[in-house]
């Protein structure tokens, strides 16, 4: 439609659709001439050929033979030259197609125009040398198309050429054996030469057509198969050109003439669409595909084997039997190199299959298979099995995503195989875990080498340009006296290696475990997380709010929305109880979403009952991690009618620091919205400052551990000083959470705090218990005072 109304060229398929003359160019109009030109051509052969209307036969063949056939191959000489005036010489397969096609439209007038005068060629003539160039100037320009698509190429796909081309020449040198043996009846002469250059010729377009449908994830131009054809039916024409004349029975004008005409306009075509494709958005190309390209080369073989067959019974011309042989012989060697592909992919595919695809390593499988082997080696009894587990990873993927996850256990396996003998056996197991299998190691030994994996895996890491730190809990099992196989040992390292990350010891022998103690605090372990599974879809999760006070009015306008488990049987639990495994079990998304859905579901009763409270929630550093978090978060808004500025999102600086891009992304997409963003925990972390200029950021929090020293620690105090005026003058709110004493609510509030928050104002409260707090708050200050406030107030 935007053609239509000038907005932009056509399309093929719209051009067909209106006049030629209004929307197609000149080029177009032309092409669709030298079609037009074609067709008359191919009906004007066909009823000369049949002898139709004697009485204007001569005049009938004079406008066939004569002129209408110059038309049918300089039109498409000029369709060539146009598409070179086009491109200029940045294509030298357009340039040299159309030199080959002027060429034969060269000889072709000459040849008309001698013969419509009466005169009798000579052979050879003038005529003979424009057709004779035609087919070296056509090659070049297929070589050169070929050329540019079949760059690295491998040795097996050049070989499945190789037999199409010959396979094809050998059988086409049978056909044209009477040709052949016809002109080199006789000395050797330029006429002989001349008579069987054409021949040779022909062989050789076929071979080229033929090798290149052999070739496989050849990437070609779309219509590449316009030249290809226009070539086959050339060299067709050409072959029963030559077995005619060789019988006496060829007719000037007859239907085999227009098989030039066809082919030299197909070829024009293919120079007019290749005139076409520059740039990036013209490389629209088409692969051989496989199957194809297995066919041609089969049906090449079979030919080959054919024509020596057929030669074991009559006589055929050397140079058949010389082809036929060649094609056997490179479809052997093509058939002794797949051999050897096939073999080459088997050992490929077993070393994969006991192969770390991440890391290079071996796998668990390649473990099992040389560990066990080892451990029944009767020659070496001493060895240990080390299960190591990188501490914190998912944090890492949380905060850095799956890619800085994956580069920094490359590293770390790097890493760890710098550290251990040549003999031991390191393996990634899955995840974060790896194993070690050490050779000749008692308990001693094996501890030693431990602590040095353990020292080197928390040196620090540079995952694309940021450093981290990590570190690597490790549980060692010795052989034979932990185990006398190697699943044994597996299992008793895990156990080991559990301990190791609870106590924080790097390293643990499972001989230092109570196994029977373990074995509990894992099923009760995977027992809970069965049980927040069924909490988070029976709605056993409940928000809790505490307020946020204004130091200078005693006002609330916000409020803190914090998550409790109500549990059917262990009762109300607070977070500390079940966030850790939360995290490590990967459902905190789910629970995010769940306690944002209830906070926002009671800010929109505030918002009903006329108590305007911004509600804030915590995220945890996984769940902003999601790219997406900011258009959930905007639906979940919708869905419960709330403004975005209701709503208030408290982070870490650790989320903050760990993906400062990222950060950034989803932060601005949020604040956009008007949703408010809080730092929590604000002076807890080594942090750069940097963020509070670059990021989106409305409130600190100040951590609990400023607050409460301040009663006996004039350095706290003066800390918090300066983080007040620090927020004041970035024009940020600071709030301090954590007030738990008079003394240190009087102290904020005469150093500026803006707001606090802690249990000696309210502790958290469900919303009912908070709604009840907060109309007796108003009440006290319409007569009855508010205890705390209004007795602090009135001492400031």
């Amino acid at each position: 439609m935007s053609a239509l109304i000038g907005l932009g060229p056509p399309a093929p398929a719209q051009a067909l659709q209106v006049p030629l003359s209004a929307r197609a160019p000149f080029h177009k109009v032309l092409v669709w001439v030298m079609g037009l030109l074609a067709l008359a051509y191919v009906g004007g052969l066909a009823l000369h050929g049949i002898g139709w209307s004697p009485a204007v036969h001569g005049w009938l063949s004079t406008v066939v033979d004569g002129w209408l056939g110059l038309l049918t191959v300089w039109v498409p000489t000029a369709v060539c030259w146009l598409a070179v005036w086009r491109v200029g010489f940045r294509r030298w397969e357009v340039l040299l197609a159309a030199t080959a096609v002027t060429s034969y439209a060269t000889g072709d007038l000459y040849y008309v125009v001698m013969s419509l005068g009466g005169g009798e060629l000579p052979f050879p003539s003038l005529a003979d040398l424009g057709y004779l160039l035609f087919y070296p100037l056509m090659l070049a320009a297929l070589v050169v198309t070929v050329h540019r698509c079949v760059r690295g190429l491998a040795l097996s796909v050049w070989l499945d050429g190789a037999v199409g081309s010959l396979g094809a020449t050998s059988v086409l040198a049978v056909l044209l054996s009477p040709v052949l043996a016809a002109a080199t009846v006789g000395p050797l002469s330029l006429a002989t030469a001349v008579a069987v250059a054409n021949p040779m010729f022909d062989l050789l377009l076929v071979a080229a057509v033929a090798g290149i449908a052999a070739l496989r994830d050849v990437r070609m131009g779309s219509r590449w198969g316009l030249l290809l054809g226009g070539l086959l039916v050339f060299a067709a024409a050409d072959v029963v050109y030559g077995l005619q004349v060789t019988a006496g029975t060829y007719v000037l004008g007859s239907p085999l003439d227009a098989g030039w005409a066809i082919g030299i306009a197909l070829m024009a075509m293919w120079v007019d669409e290749a005139a076409q494709r520059e740039g990036p958005a013209a490389q629209a190309t088409s692969p051989a595909t496989g199957a194809a390209a297995l066919a041609v080369s089969t049906a090449a073989t079979a030919a080959g084997l054919g024509v020596l067959l057929v030669s074991s019974r009559t006589q055929l011309s050397i140079l058949a039997v010389a082809l036929a042989g060649m094609t056997l012989l490179a479809a052997a060697v093509r058939t002794q190199l797949a051999f050897r592909l096939v073999a080459r992919m088997a050992d490929l595919r077993r070393a994969a299959a006991v192969t770390d695809d991440l890391t290079g390593l071996p796998n668990r499988r390649a473990l099992y298979a040389e560990g066990q082997a080892l451990l029944m080696d009767p020659r070496r009894r001493r060895r240990a099995l080390l299960m190591m587990d990188l501490d914190k990873f998912k944090e890492v993927n949380d905060s850095l995503g799956h890619h800085a996850g994956d580069l920094l256990l490359c590293q770390v396996g790097a890493r760890l195989r710098e550290h251990l003998r040549a003999g031991d056996v390191l393996s990634r197991l899955g995840g974060d875990e790896f194993a070690v299998l050490l050779q000749d190691t008692d308990h001693d030994q094996a501890a030693e080498v431990a602590a040095k994996l353990c020292a080197a895996v928390a040196e620090s890491f540079v995952l694309d340009g940021l450093t981290l730190h990590s570190g690597v809990s490790i549980g060692i099992a010795l052989f034979p006296g932990d185990g006398a196989d190697l699943s044994t040992l597996l299992r008793k390292a895990d156990i080991a290696m559990y301990q190791a990350k609870t106590s924080g010891s790097g390293h643990c022998f499972c001989a230092d475990v109570d196994e029977a103690n373990d074995a509990n605090d894992r099923a009760t372990r995977l027992h809970t997380v069965e049980e927040l599974r069924t909490a988070l879809n029976s709605d056993q999760f409940v928000a809790y709010f505490q307020p946020k006070i204004d130091l200078d009015t005693g006002e609330v306008h916000a409020v803190e929305a914090l998550v409790r488990w109500d549990h059917p049987t262990r009762g109300l639990l607070h977070p500390d109880a079940f966030l850790n495994l939360v995290e490590d079990s990967g459902l905190m998304p789910t629970l995010t979403r769940v306690v944002l859905t209830l906070a926002l579901d009671q800010a929109a009763t505030w918002h009903a009952q006329g108590q305007h409270l911004t509600v804030a929630v915590n995220l945890s550093a996984s769940s902003l991690a999601d790219t997406d978090l900011p258009e959930r978060v905007f639906s979940m808004l919708d869905a419960a009618g709330v403004a975005p500025s209701a709503l208030q999102l408290e982070i870490t600086e650790a989320f903050l620091m760990a993906d400062h891009d990222r950060a950034r992304t989803v932060l601005t997409r949020l604040r956009r919205r008007g949703i408010q963003i809080s730092i929590d925990d604000y002076g807890t972390g080594y942090s750069s400052l940097s963020y509070l200029r670059d990021l989106p950021i409305d409130e600190l929090k100040l951590d609990r551990s400023f607050v409460t020293p301040m009663a006996e620690d004039a350095r706290a105090r003066a800390l918090v000083a300066s983080t007040v005026g620090l927020a004041h003058v970035l024009g940020l709110r600071l709030v301090a959470e954590g007030v738990e004493t008079d003394v240190a609510y009087r102290e904020l509030k005469r150093l500026g705090c803006d707001q606090a928050q802690g249990n000696f104002m309210c502790a958290p409260v469900p919303a009912a218990a908070l709604d009840h707090w907060l109309s007796a708050r108003r009440t006290a200050g319409q007569g009855s005072a508010w205890p705390f406030v209004n007795k602090l107030d009135a001492q400031l």
